[in-house]
């Protein structure tokens, strides 16, 4: 007899929040979707459920406008006939950091719980490819399987699925991250729209059938087929129980089913053959021609980018460490206010958003959001500043000086951290009072500022410099009467912090002194070389660095020469005019000086001008809006050129291990990318990144079905090349996009401006401010280092580059905390990397993340004055562990700390 072949239409859509139309039209559409799926819902019974795209914040939008249904809604939700989440939004994975791919898992699970059970699905249906840790921590979330539609599979012009040959023969296959933890994975491999629009007339739905029975027949490793019954803002099918019914009648061997995730999942693994494929690690869809990856969406419109990376630095790796710190001392953790902050900033992560790649009015919106985010972070911070400004005894600067003012540093990283710390200052205070404002402000402005030296609480000087910035109006907000204006003398503190343990306090003041002695040292050689005990840069005449890594001997030499092409792309692909040159700045002629020489800290600066084509000629926009996609376009750049002056500066600090740039041009010129590049004369056939929770080891030379000459990866702080010998890390601050040129010298490329004048896809969208013009300012570290433990001190280095030192302003005063010791002492192996320190909102627990990014078992030491337990990403207790743990390779943990 012959065996019966299930067909699962999972009704669907998938609901991008903004794209080719702006939040508020998608926002209208979607509120008069939901309306008809409810609808739908309550009139036929036969209408078994619906897939909500995976996201709940879908819920959120459609309650702002519609509250009343809330009811229904969640009635709908209890009953399995709506399925939600396990996500807050879909995120784009590369683009959103380790940490914020986390919260966007605990906000899905959590909001899904107020309506009822989360869908344990990972789903990523339109994902521009996928990170390689997924299946780790779907695993640690409770979810044994993802569903995705690209990464393994070739997809071309408006989602069009291409070609035979992919990484398995099936839909269904084994998703491994490198440390072992496996799902099953399933691929959309005819599109997540191989069953939208079924017709329910007769003969239609014949010739419907035949087509696509077959399609997901050539991919289907069992008898259970699966059809998606939508599309992109697909409509609901309202008829399509009808539609079914009337296919049951012609298709007698197969059975129909309304199916849902759980339901189809369940029925192919009882039935799942043994040869199924296990595909490992990031999912990049590095098997094709490479121009359907749509990797260069990390380089469009950068500034998003540039505001996403501070925003997560801002709440993960400043405000949660800080007060969780503050909670510890006595202070009510504010998970409202991080939960709120949280998905602000979350709402810009959906991957048509982050990636840059929607219309103009949309990533408007957008510079709000951050704004905004960044607000609710700043916010928490000095929330919890203050509140251990309240505890932070500061008696002991009486005894070096009456006039003492003392200010507090706080380490909020897992590391122990050497650097700079730069922040304002106020002295001789005013307060405004009844018939006292100008007389505040003429006495204000009349103090004589203090010749002041920095010290510990011990008396010893440090390292710093004092800057006046003269007279400044201020406010105090008391939490207990009306604000308090104020006028005053502002200073500009910048203070040298050596080797302050993790999540440790160090207590500082100024001191008035009679003259202060001149520091003695100087950073400056010769006029154009920095130089401290681990490193040498030269400026060269073409505004370029050559580098001595001094432990080593290694040089490196054309560090930052800067490179033009023209782009014919748009916001999701990059693509050069055919037969272009590069334009570079190796032969120009630099404006070099010195403008900062301090023993601890120095920086030259250069500047360069490159004349570069004003734009893409005519032929361009003729053939954006005929569609002529973008591999067959012939445009070239206009031969009028307009100057381009590139001003660097290069800094080096006595105690860092790396250069760190600052780029800033002013962009007038369109349709063009701008690299910087750094030659490693590194001979290695891979290279290594920073991704989610792993530093990927990636091939340099891409696969032989590769025919994209541009092989553009993603990257979140830095990039890196070495040998058994030595190497080289670039990090960076929001610039997600770098290659690896395969030019016999593994050169460096990074990304640091492109402009394209349209979205691209499947229609023409102008977006004339993707071309990002005016001021652009960028900042990375060249960062040399030797073999061994090196290379992983050279990735912390370039994590901490993107986290500041805290510091705030205190007073000499009495306070609850005379000694401070850190909330946790790690301990760890180099390559142990620390992620994140929190407070659960479940528990009220310390919650802590580290990962490996070694192949070696390593022990991790917590000491602290709490019993500690395994936990997972969803912040779940499994367990009692002693304060040290092995950590195993490539492993992400999550240690909890009881009361």
């Amino acid at each position: 007899m012959k065996q019966t072949k299930k067909a699962h239409v999972i009704s669907h859509t998938h609901w991008d929040r903004e794209w080719y139309l702006p939040y508020e039209k998608h926002h209208m559409l979607l509120i008069e979707f939901m309306d008809t799926l409810l609808d739908t819902l309550e009139r036929d019974p036969e209408y078994k459920s619906f897939h909500l795209d995976g996201q709940t914040i879908i819920l959120e939008d459609y309650l702002q406008v519609r509250p009343e249904k809330k009811e229904i809604l969640t009635k709908m939700i209890k009953e399995g006939r709506i399925h939600i989440g396990p996500w807050y939004i879909l995120q784009d994975e590369w683009l959103t950091s380790s940490e914020a791919n986390v919260r966007n898992l605990q906000v899905g699970h959590d909001d899904a719980k107020m309506y009822g059970d989360v869908c344990k699905v990972g789903y990523f249906p339109d994902s521009f490819g996928n990170m390689g840790q997924a299946p780790q921590m779907l695993q640690q979330a409770g979810i044994e399987t993802a569903v995705f539609g690209r990464g393994v599979k070739p997809t071309g012009f408006n989602n069009e699925v291409s070609g035979e040959a992919f990484e398995s023969p099936y839909s269904e296959m084994y998703w491994e991250s490198p440390d072992g933890s496996k799902v099953l994975g399933v691929l959309f491999a005819n599109w997540y729209c191989n069953g939208m629009e079924v017709p329910t007339d007769k003969e239609e739905l014949v010739k419907y059938w035949d087509q696509k029975l077959a399609g997901a027949a050539h991919f289907a490793s069992t008898d259970h087929m699966l059809f998606m019954n939508g599309c992109d803002h697909q409509p609901v099918q309202t008829d399509l129980s009808e539609a079914l019914n009337n296919a049951k009648e012609f298709y007698k061997d197969v059975e129909f089913i309304h199916s849902n995730f759980p339901d189809y999942i369940e029925a192919i693994k009882a039935e799942l053959p043994d040869n199924l494929v296990t595909i490992h690690g990031e999912l990049r869809s590095q098997q094709t021609d490479g121009f359907g990856t749509l990797a260069n969406t990390a380089s469009a419109r950068i500034y998003l980018k540039q505001m996403n990376a501070k925003c997560q630095t801002l709440f993960e790796k400043v405000a949660e460490p800080i007060a969780a710190i503050a909670s510890k001392m006595g202070m009510d953790y504010p998970h409202h206010l991080f939960t709120y902050g949280w998905k602000v900033l979350m709402q810009n992560h959906p991957h048509d958003s982050i990636c840059g790649c929607s219309v103009d009015e949309v990533h408007r919106e957008m510079v709000s959001r951050f704004e905004k985010a960044e607000q609710v972070a700043l916010h928490i911070i000095d929330e919890a500043m203050a509140y251990i400004k309240a505890q932070l005894d500061t008696m002991k600067f009486k005894n070096i000086s009456e006039e003492a003012e003392p200010f507090f540093v706080v380490n909020p990283t897992g590391w122990e951290k050497s650097g700079l710390v730069e922040f304002k200052l106020e002295v001789a205070k005013k307060y405004f009072g009844p018939g006292y404002v100008q007389g505040a402000i003429d006495d204000a402005k009349e103090a004589k500022v203090p010749t002041y030296k920095i010290v510990d609480e011990n008396g010893n000087e440090l390292k710093g410099e004092i800057e006046e910035l003269g007279l400044h109006f201020g406010y105090d907000l008391p939490k207990d009467k009306f604000r308090q204006p104020y006028m005053c003398q502002e200073l500009k503190v910048t203070v040298e912090i050596e080797k302050l343990a993790a999540f440790d306090i160090k207590r500082l003041a100024l001191i008035p002194v009679a003259e202060k002695a001149a520091e003695e040292g100087s950073l400056v050689k010769d006029g154009c070389i920095l130089e401290n005990d681990f490193l040498s840069a030269k400026v060269e005449d073409n505004g370029s660095i050559t580098i001595t890594h001094k432990a080593t001997g290694k040089v490196f030499e054309e560090q930052c020469i800067y490179e033009d092409h023209g782009d014919l792309g748009n916001e999701y692909v990059y693509f050069m005019p055919l037969g272009e040159k590069p334009i570079t700045s190796k032969d120009a002629k630099a404006e070099i000086r010195v403008v900062k020489n301090l023993p601890h800290v120095a920086a030259i600066e250069t500047k360069v001008t490159i004349n570069i084509p004003k734009s893409a000629n005519e032929q361009l926009d003729k053939e954006m809006r005929e569609l002529v996609w973008f591999t067959g376009r012939k445009a070239q750049r206009v031969e009028e050129t307009i100057p381009m002056e590139i001003t660097t500066v290069y800094t080096l600090e006595r105690l860092s291990r790396g250069i760190k740039v600052k780029t800033s041009f002013n962009n007038q010129a369109l349709d063009h990318r701008v690299r910087a590049l750094f030659t490693t004369n590194i001979d290695s056939p891979f290279h290594y990144a920073d991704s989610i929770f792993e530093v990927a080891k990636r091939d340099t030379v891409p696969s032989k079905e590769w025919r994209n000459p541009c092989n553009a990866q993603h990257q979140q702080a830095f990039i890196n090349v070495h040998d058994e010998n030595v190497g080289l890390t670039v990090a960076n601050k929001g610039l997600n996009e770098y290659e690896l040129l395969r030019d016999g010298m593994s050169t460096i490329a990074l990304t640091i401006h492109r402009g394209t004048r349209e979205l691209g896809d499947w229609g023409v969208f102008p977006t004339p401010e993707a071309q990002c013009l005016g001021h652009q300012e960028v900042e990375f570290e060249i960062i040399p280092h030797g073999a061994g433990d090196d290379v992983y001190a050279s990735y912390v280095e370039a994590y901490q580059f993107q986290i500041p030192f805290a510091a705030m302003q205190t007073v000499v005063k009495e306070g609850a905390v005379k000694e401070y010791a850190p909330i946790i002492a790690p301990k760890a192996a180099m390559s142990t990397m620390y992620s994140s320190l929190k407070v659960s909102k479940e528990t009220g627990d310390i919650v802590t993340r580290w990962y490996s990014v070694s192949d070696q078992e390593e022990n991790l030491t917590l000491e602290a004055d709490m019993p500690m337990y395994m936990s997972n990403l969803l912040e779940e207790n499994h367990g009692a562990v002693d304060h040290t743990v092995a950590v195993k390779p490539y492993q992400i943990i999550t240690l909890g700390f009881g009361k």
